[in-house]
């Protein structure tokens, strides 16, 4: 085996895949060690027995690995990692390395601990505490990080007045921005208000029959033609599944009814309608549907995995009104449950019920 003087691989040129057989030197092996890991996803950690299933650490020494991955951690290639108490290796793309390089020794820590804080950011104070840098230093570090755009400064819905850090390559959490019902850090009422009354729409559709319109009734089918009742079926199923609003006649489903939407129903219906520009999750559809549930305009059913829109009773006005249910003290009562003839709870001997019919 031929020596050669170790360095760091060519700022300048990319890593190509070199075969084992055809390497000898310690600079050739680390280009082939980077070269294989740089070709899987981003973000990937390497453990030993991964390292060594590549067949380029000579005899598999670990003496060997361990002397090529620390002089690549040390020109910024691989970032040493632990995991259930074991070293391992993430790797550092060129360009990226190349920066952290020409950092100064503030701005190295500082990017440190940001990068460590992920797509969650970290808290400018807290920050300030683990580097133990002095405030005049640390600020000029994240200005220089930010002119070089290596970092940006994100805000938190729960904490806006906090000033936060991230990686600028990164995109925050939903815990950060407060999912796509956010813009900048505000609610957006808008987008929600319209969320809500499509949502609602569609659960209503699936929910309560529609009687046909009062010139579909007047057509006899005998003087409708195959392609006109084929027609008019699909014009009625299109307009069923976008839903119908509380304006028209919602009579109830027949006696075994199955057609509820559940959670995951819902969430595709909206990503396919297009009224959103991003794709909800179905953890957002269900704050959504828990919102509207709150309000009293859905209700889960089928011990919570499916929803159903309820029947508002109005009057002429539009004024919500009661109904023999809601009016009487069994629609409101906290121990239906338990009323039973003969139990402590019945009908005979309940005092509220004898009094709403006197009333």
């Amino acid at each position: 085996m031929t020596s050669s003087t170790e360095g760091a691989p060519p700022k300048d040129q990319d890593v190509t895949m070199t075969e084992p057989s055809g390497v000898s030197s310690p600079k050739e092996l680390r280009n082939a060690l980077y070269a294989r890991c740089a070709s899987f996803e981003e973000g990937h950690v390497f453990n030993q027995d991964e390292l060594f299933a590549f067949e380029i650490i000579p005899d598999n020494s670990v003496e060997k690995l361990l002397a090529y991955t620390k002089q690549l951690a040390k020109d910024g290639l691989f970032k040493l990692m632990t995991k259930d108490g074991k070293a391992c290796w993430k790797v550092v793309k060129r360009a990226d390395a190349i920066k952290y390089r020409s950092l100064s020794q503030e701005e190295a820590l500082v990017y440190s601990y940001i990068e460590g804080a992920a797509r969650e950011g970290i808290w400018s104070k807290l920050l300030r505490n683990k580097t133990n840098l002095h405030m005049t230093t640390m600020n000029r570090a994240i200005k220089s990080l930010e002119n070089k755009n290596m970092i940006k400064a994100v805000k938190i819905v729960k904490y806006p007045n906090r000033k936060t850090y991230m990686l600028a390559k990164l995109q925050p959490s939903e815990n950060v921005t407060g999912g796509p019902f956010y813009t900048d850090g505000v609610l957006d009422e808008e987008f929600v208000h319209q969320m809500s009354l499509w949502t609602e729409k569609y659960i209503i559709g699936r929910s309560w029959w529609h009687p046909p319109l009062p010139e579909h009734k007047k057509k006899s089918s005998s003087k409708m033609t195959q392609e006109q009742a084929e027609e008019l079926r699909a014009a009625e199923l299109r307009q069923r599944g976008h839903g119908r609003d509380r304006s028209k006649t919602m009579l109830p489903m027949h006696p075994g009814y199955r057609g509820f939407p559940n959670l995951s129903e819902v969430t595709k219906a909206i990503n396919g309608s297009g009224l959103s520009g991003v794709t909800m999750k179905e953890s957002e559809m269900g704050q959504l549907l828990d919102i509207l549930c709150w309000d009293g305009r859905l209700e889960k059913i089928r011990h919570g995995k499916a929803y159903r829109a309820i029947k508002q009773v109005d009057g002429e006005d539009g004024v919500e009104l009661g109904n023999a249910l809601t009016e009487s003290p069994c629609g409101r009562c906290p121990v239906f449950d338990f009323c039973e003839e003969g139990g402590p709870v019945n009908a005979r001997s309940c005092e509220y019920f004898q009094e709403w019919l006197q009333f």
